[in-house]
């Protein structure tokens, strides 16, 4: 089978990531695997990029435009919400042209529109949709924190000020994705069990198949390595225990920094000792921007793209802790874990799925500072380190390995395109 993976991004965000190691995966295979994206940024020769032309910025503009209006002129919400008005027409390029399957990603930010998906599920093949988070399943946002409209129909959104009535712009967007599936079936799939489940509550989704199938990972690159000699190769000090955060953007507050803050806090009060023979290392955009916040040597290493030093950064940790609010089935656990590197976060999304309490880390009431300081102090000072790491070595090999995350697409494959071919 020829599959054409459709993403926005090549590498940059977790979802463009997932995308990018699935390919390599199914590659690895025995399948015939590229990807299509706006944003390439590599030379990856089975990464394939949009034509170059201005459209593709006017898409982009476009659309923020549109929601900029909708927000009353508020950058606040500005890239919460998409609502694919604008987008490029990959029917008329050749990779789509000779694709068996069409494996559509995070396709956002001016990538397709609304019409371009019609347009591909119009054209007969086989479309298979992987859920990153819930936009395929809402009207227009990624994140519904807590909303249930989308369960019947998404109106009154709270991302929208002073939405309401049957006009608004998240009731319409739900109408135009309502017509872009009306006779057309896709199979979505969705990276964790728990984003599953709350796709197949959605109203819009109904009568469409939804399956769960993690990310990918190549336990080659993200091993296990020696820490000592990880740390002299980034820097990092050799007589303290390290704590690791990790995030594209640490002032995002869905990652929950305000919460690592506080439990650090509480961790150095209850433990003064601590005060001197453990710090924090953050590695992500505006890493020092927070650095002041805590009671702890901090040390902010940046935004870092290249996959050899993240690999030692997490081989130098003892401990990764992610307090996200929100997550799907998040990278980073599964990078730091197959490094053997036990993890603490929040009871929320898929994080539960990865992490398997008082086993290979521990995991917290969800925004409860108190029970992540608790996590933290576990793993650092009760647990055996040798068993933690063991065990976490051992989740990622069984369940994320490349070859049985690529064996169940190449499933999924054969029964989009059977299903496909009955409809026929």
């Amino acid at each position: 089978m020829r599959i054409l993976i459709v993403s926005t991004s090549e590498k940059t965000g977790g979802a463009a990531l997932a995308a990018n190691r699935l390919m390599e995966a199914l590659n690895n295979n025995g399948e015939k695997a590229m990807m299509l994206v706006r944003d390439k940024e590599t030379e990856q020769i089975s990464v394939a990029a949009l034509p170059s032309s201005w459209s593709l910025r006017w898409h982009f503009l476009w659309e923020r435009w549109c929601v900029y209006w909708h927000l009353r002129f508020h950058r606040e919400h500005l890239f919460d919400i998409d609502i694919a008005n604008s987008g490029y027409d990959i029917t008329r390029t050749r990779e789509f042209q000779e694709a068996d399957i069409i494996h559509l990603h995070w396709v956002n930010q001016g990538m397709l529109s609304l019409n371009t998906i019609r347009k591909i599920l119009d054209s007969g093949k086989p479309v298979v949709w992987t859920m990153h988070d819930m936009w395929p399943a809402t009207a227009i946002c990624h994140l519904t924190l807590g909303c249930e409209q989308f369960h019947s129909r998404c109106s009154h959104c709270h991302y929208l000020p002073g939405s309401g009535g049957e006009n608004d712009l998240a009731s319409r967007i739900w109408g135009r994705k309502e017509r872009m599936l009306q006779g057309k079936n896709i199979l979505f799939v969705a990276c964790s069990r728990w984003l599953a489940t709350e796709a197949k509550k959605s109203g819009l989704l109904q009568g469409q198949k939804v399956v769960s199938i993690p990310n990918p990972i190549d336990l080659h690159v993200f091993h296990q390595e020696d820490k000592t000699a990880a740390r002299q190769r980034v820097g990092l000090p050799l007589d303290k225990r390290l704590v690791l955060f990790v995030s594209q953007r640490v002032t995002n507050q869905n990652k929950g920094m305000s919460y690592l803050v506080e439990a650090c806090r509480i961790f150095n009060s209850r433990h003064p000792e601590t005060r001197d023979n453990t710090a924090l290392v953050i590695l992500g955009g505006h890493a020092e921007e927070v650095a002041d916040q805590f009671e702890m040597p901090v040390y902010p290493l940046g935004y870092v793209n290249d996959t050899k030093r993240i690999v030692d950064i997490y081989n130098a940790a003892d401990l990764f802790v992610l307090p996200s609010l929100s997550e799907n089935l998040p990278n980073t656990i599964m990078e730091a874990m197959a490094c053997g590197v036990p993890c603490v976060g929040f009871k929320v999304g898929g994080i539960p799925e990865e992490i398997d309490h008082l086993k290979n880390g521990y995991v917290a009431e969800y925004k409860n500072a108190d029970d992540l300081a608790r996590g933290i102090r576990w793993i650092l000072d009760e647990a055996n380190p040798q068993e933690l790491s063991a065990h976490a070595i051992g989740k990622v090999a069984s369940t994320y390995s490349q070859q049985r995350v690529a064996l169940k697409y190449i499933e999924v494959y054969s029964q989009a395109a059977a299903y496909i071919h009955y409809r026929l």
